[in-house]
């Protein structure tokens, strides 16, 4: 029941804003700066992702938040375990960034439009030209002030063990000097895919793990920067989640 209504509410919500889409896409035809309209798009997309969190019965604990640069545009690196690391990714680093998303979303309904219009990117992972296209992008948002947000890995591992960090990914970081910042997901294949993708309550865990200067960087250090991050995020994990076992432990022995 919990899945059948998450999907009505997804979808009911969207065309309740869609005046609010055509008008801001409106302005953005007219050549209104996007600068003026960013914080209300960025307010609809935030109230939207925590109805959609709390609809799903996602109870989120997050960690780390001091880890982020302040006044500085930085690259968000994550591990990819769910459908719903997207919505836990946009509301719970403190503001909306950019996110780099798979090809398929961009042609979903309503919800490509909201996510063009705090211009987040679409990457085809089996094609290189605009793979690199899209990076040149990404580079170009962080040049100009704002964070943005990729997973490395490029498909869901819907499990605890995260796949391979493209290095790829990593070139936004090393070639505009921006620091990395790596994001520990924990916990988010639970909610949906664990359950044949039916949506149930769980607990999710995010940590914001300290960054990476990428400015003071060797270049053997930038070739393997996806295998570092990865390291640091497993571990955050591993020992999250060892630590929850032996609570369990405990418990069931009372």
């Amino acid at each position: 029941m919990r899945t059948i209504v998450w999907f009505i509410y997804f979808w009911l919500y969207l065309i309740f804003i869609y005046p609010k889409q055509r008008y801001f896409e409106k302005r953005r035809a007219e050549g209104v700066p996007k600068e003026e309209d960013l914080p209300e798009i960025n307010q609809v997309v935030q109230d939207w992702g925590n109805r959609l969190l709390k609809l799903a019965g996602v109870t989120c604990h997050v960690e780390g938040l001091e880890n982020i640069p302040k006044d500085r545009a930085v690259l968000f690196t994550s591990n990819h375990q769910g459908n719903f690391d997207i919505p836990l990714m946009i509301t719970k680093l403190g503001t909306t960034n950019p996110l780099v998303a798979k090809i398929s979303l961009e042609h979903l309904p309503f919800i490509s439009k909201w996510m063009k219009l705090f211009d987040c990117l679409f990457i085809d992972r089996g094609n290189a030209r605009q793979s690199l296209n899209v990076f040149s992008k990404a580079e170009k948002i962080i040049e100009e002030g704002r964070s943005v947000i990729i997973f490395p890995e490029g498909t869901r591992s819907r499990q605890d063990e995260a796949g391979e960090f493209k290095e790829g990914a990593f070139k936004i970081a090393t070639k505009t000097g921006a620091p990395v910042v790596p994001v520990a997901i924990n916990g988010s294949y639970k909610v949906m895919e664990a359950n044949g993708f039916w949506i149930r309550p769980a607990e999710v865990k995010i940590t914001v793990l300290p960054a990476i200067e990428t400015a003071s960087l060797s270049k053997e250090e930038m070739k393997h920067l996806g295998l570092r991050v990865r390291t640091m995020i497993m571990e955050c994990n591993n020992k999250q989640n060892h630590v929850a076992d032996k609570e369990k432990i405990a418990v069931s022995a009372v």
